[in-house]
């Protein structure tokens, strides 16, 4: 399968333009481009007032009080403009040149550098707003905000309840100390606009006759990173179009959620459950519903495990939603480990360090302390931190029990190995080890999801990212077992459609996934993971022989000249092929299953005939959510096959349902929040 890099391009900061009393205050940097700003104090006369204000563009200000500068020379403090570029009389500082220049510089914006400054270029003419000197020299707001942001990250106040976690009580902060000028000069901004994230982006495949492909393979997913990136997107103020490409990964919505999938029973690995009914948003097709699920094992009593926690601490983690919420969340792993585990903890930034060896995992005081004490700084050798901490699995490998690093990175990694294809070289030879990597994405603006997600995969492990509290609580406490202790391993599936009863197919995601046919017989392809008490849930958009294999409406038959023969040649289908009695003495497909167990390299396969016997007018709560999250699914991943798919329906089916769980109910609210930006 194809594969696009698509990354978000960093753009400049925009230049806020006000009107007050006939007067346009241009925000930027001075000719020179040396100085920060603050609006000055010019009436609508061009008379300067008395507040703090600007320079000129020769720099003069009047003479006033001073303070001595690193060669001795007064500098001016920030003066007011008047029409003319001169100064008023205000109190100066030195500066380190000893030259006179204010410390928010207000530049003459007559002429070419007005329109510059207006279109928020340099004078190179490159796109970037805000000059170098800027971000050097912040305004007394920005150093409010950033002094603001410190204290919030220090006090680490997450809200499980609500799950908001920092951006919350930022906002909450910010609305309650905002003021008159906060509201005169405020930034608008697309969100995303600024940002360096990447993402993989896969084609999407539409359906596919039985006739020409009645194999459809895949490999198993559990991955959840994809659905609570895109609740941090929506919940940022993304819009439908705004979602970012390759973001979206219709598999991980579905699989983030729990269903009632039947358990495993005798010695089975996993239960297997299958329904069939009508798909919600494609009147011409049925919807499979093939739901996997293993058994539930209390981490109380799993094996031991020996696992290395491998710490991006760069300078690219030093955010509140980074290190801070990292620490959180692994101190809150740490209070459920046992004395049997085996814990280490290796940090990377421009060099790789060990901070604790094979500790018991009773001792939580000392993890916890290990973890508070971390701070971010530096670039990223993530490659380096990788084999030291494989290294350090194997040292302390335990035979018989669970071995695993888990990886919590913001992804974005600048030294040694970077790209995809050398990290998945790299984790390739390393997972023979028996040592599975699972991997935490931390952080907004410039994660990369498409190496989290290719070191996840190719280390047998699983991806899920952690954008508030609660998510690293559902994560390591409540899926404790499941994220922690694989059961099966290379888990593939593989569906034969039969041409009597199904003329064409579509899986819904998985398109990452895919596998050509002939590796589902080939131990040596890779595969997917599968966690204690984890469930798999695959949906196909299935279209029966003759039965409404159409691609147009109702409404569109309605207008054609022939319209009537089309019903009856349509009908005349129906009855002979897709509705026919036979129907349901046939079996309609195969259902495969090869896995391995977690020691092995030899697979096992299982198989489960699914005929009439599944389909149903009536399908059950939980068919009836998964067809709704698929459906949102097609929408927020801008797919090219929506059919009649509409953020209306999902929000009306969704309210027809009594959801009681948690996060279904938030997936609602999500749903709505997406809704209520088109409606």
């Amino acid at each position: 399968m194809r594969k696009k890099d698509v990354r978000k391009k960093n753009y400049g900061a925009g230049v806020a333009v006000v009107c007050l009393t006939g007067v346009i205050l241009l925000a930027g940097c001075g000719n020179g481009g040396e100085t920060a700003y603050t609006p000055g104090g010019v009436d609508i006369n061009g008379e300067a007032t008395d507040r703090p204000g600007d320079l000129g563009n020769n720099g003069e200000t009047t003479d006033t009080s001073s303070d001595s500068g690193i060669s001795g020379e007064a500098t001016d403090r920030p003066g007011d403009l008047d029409v003319n570029g001169e100064a008023t009389d205000t109190p100066d500082d030195s500066s380190n040149t000893g030259e006179a220049a204010g410390e928010s510089g207000n530049p003459d914006v007559a002429g070419e550098d007005a329109a510059k400054y207006e279109a928020g270029q340099k004078d190179d003419g490159t796109s970037d707003g805000l000059s170098g000197s800027l971000q050097e020299k912040p305004s007394a707001t920005e150093n409010a905000r950033s002094a603001e942001q410190e204290d919030i990250a220090e006090k680490s106040e997450f809200s499980a309840a609500d799950g908001g976690g920092f951006a919350a009580d930022m906002e909450e902060k910010r609305a309650m100390t905002g003021g008159y000028l906060e509201s005169c000069y405020s930034y608008e901004w697309e969100p995303g606009q600024y940002s360096a994230e990447e993402y993989s982006q896969w084609e999407e495949t539409g359906f596919v006759s039985v006739m020409a492909e009645p194999l459809s393979t895949f490999a198993a997913d559990v991955d959840t990173a994809s659905y609570s990136n895109l609740r941090r997107l929506i919940r940022e103020g993304y819009t439908l179009e705004g979602i970012p490409e390759g973001a979206v990964r219709i598999e991980e919505l579905l699989n983030y959620f729990d269903y009632d999938h039947k358990g495993p029973s005798k010695e089975e690995p996993f239960g297997v459950t299958t329904q069939i009914g009508r798909c919600p948003w494609n009147e011409n097709a049925d919807l499979l519903m093939i739901g996997l699920k293993t058994q539930e094992i209390d981490y109380a009593q799993a094996p031991p495990s020996n696992l290395v926690f491998l710490l991006d601490v760069s300078g690219s983690m030093d955010s509140y939603d980074k290190l801070p919420l990292l620490q959180e969340a692994f101190g809150l792993l740490a209070e459920h480990l046992t004395g049997r585990d085996r814990i280490s903890v290796v940090t990377y930034a421009e060099d790789t360090r060990t901070v604790l060896d094979g500790v018991r995992g009773s001792e939580t005081q000392k993890i916890v302390t290990t973890l508070n004490a971390l701070s971010a700084n530096g670039g990223t050798y993530g490659s380096k931190g990788i084999e030291t901490a494989y290294a350090l699995a194997e040292q302390h490998f335990i035979q018989g029990g669970n071995n695993r690093i888990i990886l919590a990175t913001d992804g974005d990694l600048n030294i040694g190995m970077t790209s995809e294809k050398e990290l998945e070289d790299l984790i390739t030879a390393k997972k023979e080890s028996g040592i599975f990597l699972s991997v935490l994405g931390f952080g907004t603006g410039n994660i990369k999801d498409n190496k989290m997600e290719i070191l996840a995969d190719k280390g047998n492990g699983n991806y899920a990212y952690i954008d508030n509290l609660q998510e690293a609580r559902k994560v390591l406490v409540e899926e404790m077992a499941a994220t922690l202790l694989t059961v099966c391993k290379d888990v593939k599936f593989q569906v034969e459609f039969n041409p009597a009863v199904v003329e064409s197919y579509r899986l819904l995601g998985y398109e990452n996934r895919a596998l050509a046919s002939e590796d589902f017989h080939d131990d040596t392809k890779d595969a997917g993971e599968i966690g204690a008490g984890h469930s798999v849930t695959a949906l196909y958009e299935i279209i029966r022989k003759g039965a409404g294999n159409h691609a147009i409406s109702e409404k569109g038959i309605e207008d054609l000249k022939y319209g009537r023969e089309y019903k009856e040649a349509l009908a005349a289908d129906r009855t002979a092929a897709g509705q026919y009695p036979s129907a349901s003495m046939k079996e309609w497909l195969t259902l495969s299953i090869r896995y391995k167990r977690p020691a092995e390299k030899c697979s096992s396969i299982l198989e489960y005939p699914v005929g009439y016997e599944s389909y149903t007018s009536a399908p059950d709560e939980d068919f009836i959510f998964a067809a709704a999250v698929a459906e949102f699914g097609l929408l927020v991943s801008h797919s090219r096959y929506p059919e009649n798919a509409s953020l209306y329906h999902v929000d009306k089916t969704l309210r027809s349902l009594e959801l009681t769980d948690t996060y279904r109910k938030e997936f609602m609210e999500l749903a709505n929040t997406l809704y209520s930006t088109v409606r």
